[in-house]
Formats: C-alpha cells, structure tokens, sequence
C-alpha cells in the first residue's frame, strides 16, 4: 500500500501528541465542507439505486451524461488499467502515485515524463497519455485547450487521453469532463471526485467519464451496490447545490491566495511555490527537515522527499491560520 496524506493517527503516534490537538493540512480536501442535510432513513435500510437522482445531478453539475457513479475515483484508478489493450503509457510525472503503480501492475509499459510539457508527451509517441489536472502534487495546470488538442492527436493514432480531475472543481472552466467519452473527445476518459472541493473524502464518491462500452465493463468489474445509499444521498444534494458551489469558489480563492501569501517566503528562488485553490506546492530542498519542524507542533504537512517538496492544505478557520503562521515565523528566526 501507497502512503498517502490523512493519515493523522499514524502520526499522532510518532510524535506523541494527542489526536484532537493536530492541525492536518496534509490532504488538500476543503476544510469548509459540504454541509450534509438529514438523511431519509430509507437510504440506511434500502439498496442502492441508479434511478435515485445522483446520476441526473452529476451530470447537470458537470455537463455530461457519460458517467458512471464510482466508489471514490480511486476505484477507476485501480481498475481502468486492466479494463484498457495493454499499450505504451506516458505518465506526466511526478504524478499522485497510485496512477503508475496500477498502470505497472496491469501489464502496460509506463514511460515516466518528467516535468514534461504535452507537447513532449505527445512526441513520446505513445498511444496512450495519463496526467491529473491541476496536478496533484505539484499545482501544475494544463489548459483545456491543450487537453483537447491532445486528445485529438492521440485520436488519430488510436489513443487515449486519462485526465485525473480530482482538484478540478474550484476551476470547472478549464475542465474536460464535459466532453469525455462524446463526440466531441471519444477518446478521453475524466476521472472525477467530490473529496477534494466539496470536502466529502469520507464518502468515497467518484465518477468516470467515457463512452459507453468502457462505463459498462467499469461497471461490471465493480459490481452491483458499489456505491453506498447515504453516499449516494449527500453526492447528489452537494451536485446540485451550485449556490453553495459558487460560494465555495470565492472563499477558496481568497484562501488560497491567504496561504500562497504565508509561504511565499519559504520558497528558494526560481523554485517558488505554486498553488491551487486547494493546496499550496512548495519545492524544498529542506522539506524532511521543515515538515518535521511543523509536525513537532503538532501540524502535518504531505512531505514528499523524492521530489523534494512539501504539499500544504487549508487551514479552517482563523486559530488555525494563526497557529500556521506562527509555526512558519519560527522555522524563518530559527
């Protein structure tokens, strides 16, 4: 199993501090989450069901109804590899690390591009493409524009373009999902997530898009009832609030740009930080050392040692904005 951020008991342990007394900024998921309404008692005692409301909500929310309701992305992660002809991939890397490792383990051979721009993934020749838009760790963002292009590139060569979504929300403009699996990109598949921007990450909620011969044998390898009925029940209110998502949009904005403000100076030069609504990447020569820094006050950051950099998260509300600020004024005087 992969590491991944979230996993607060674990570091409660290492660093002997009580669980209630850490500030996780570890995940990138909205600390402002979806309000979840009461819940009729019938989606605790009933089986799912498709015809529920969630299906016609998200594809009003994202404009396309070519989708297929998931147990979290994550499950389309694992299983797309080995429901795709075993190909050549370029990975545009580095890249949330469970993409290359179910890539690996169904058999394709990855071609690992770093830092690389589509136009060199396109060069690559490969038949098949796998990126996150934003990135996830980096911030990195590819314009619609450019997915579309490529998409149409790889089209004619038999291909398929894999876009990963999950921290797509807050920006839904420059977004793809809309076109995945149409006429328009028949060979995009969007992966797509309401962890992240609605804050919902508990109730492991996800969606693909693509065409249809490809949604069904999705669907069939993750069998009947995938996705629970409360689930089920707060994925659809969140879809088709978009007074809440529009308001979500604005405050993560400002956050966003709150939290570029603090760590700005912790960047080295032309290896600034770069940002989303969603989270902060600081590339950080000194990344092991600040991230356990910061977790010896009891805040935990996603450290990344490989790359090396630091993934930082919103805080929630003001007592946390000023226990960050404080942490990170005394890693500068130190």
């Amino acid at each position: 199993m992969l590491e991944h951020g979230g996993r607060l008991r674990l570091a409660a342990e290492r660093w002997n501090i009580p669980l209630a007394e850490w500030l996780d900024l570890s995940t990138g998921i909205n600390p402002q989450a979806y309000p979840v309404p009461p819940l009729a008692a019938d989606c605790w005692r009933r089986l799912p069901e498709e015809n529920d409301g969630l299906e016609a909500a998200a594809a009003a929310c994202y404009g396309n109804p070519n989708l297929l309701a998931l147990p979290g992305s994550q499950a389309a992660i694992q299983w797309l590899p080995a429901l795709l002809p075993r190909a050549a991939v370029a990975c545009l890397t580095p890249i949330y690390a469970e993409h290359p490792q179910a890539w690996e383990r169904a058999g394709h051979k990855l071609r690992r591009l770093q830092n690389a721009t589509l136009p060199r993934a396109l060069a690559a020749a490969t038949p098949n493409i796998l990126l996150c838009n934003p990135n996830n760790p980096t911030a990195r963002v590819f314009s619609r524009d450019e997915l579309l292009d490529a998409a149409t590139q790889l089209q004619k060569r038999g291909g398929t373009l894999v876009v990963d979504e999950a921290f797509g929300d807050a920006d839904p403009a420059n977004c793809v999902a809309d076109v995945a699996g149409t006429e328009v990109a028949p060979n995009l598949i969007v992966l797509r997530s309401i962890g992240k921007f609605f804050g919902l990450a508990g109730a492991r909620v996800g969606f693909l898009f693509a065409q249809p011969a490809l949604r069904a044998r999705m669907a069939e390898a993750i069998g009947p009832w995938a996705v629970s009925g409360p689930a089920r029940a707060v994925a659809a209110a969140a879809l088709a609030d978009s007074a809440w998502q529009a308001t979500a949009r604005q405050q993560l904005a400002l956050a966003s740009e709150r939290l570029a403000q603090l760590l700005a100076p912790l960047g080295e030069g032309a290896e600034s930080g770069v940002r989303t609504e969603l989270f902060y990447w600081l590339p950080c020569a000194e990344a092991v050392a600040l991230h356990d820094f910061l977790a010896q006050r009891g805040i935990l950051v996603r450290l990344f040692s490989d790359i090396p950099g630091l993934r930082f998260g919103l805080p929630g509300n003001e007592p946390e904005w000023q226990r960050l600020a404080a942490a990170i004024n005394d890693w500068e005087s130190k």
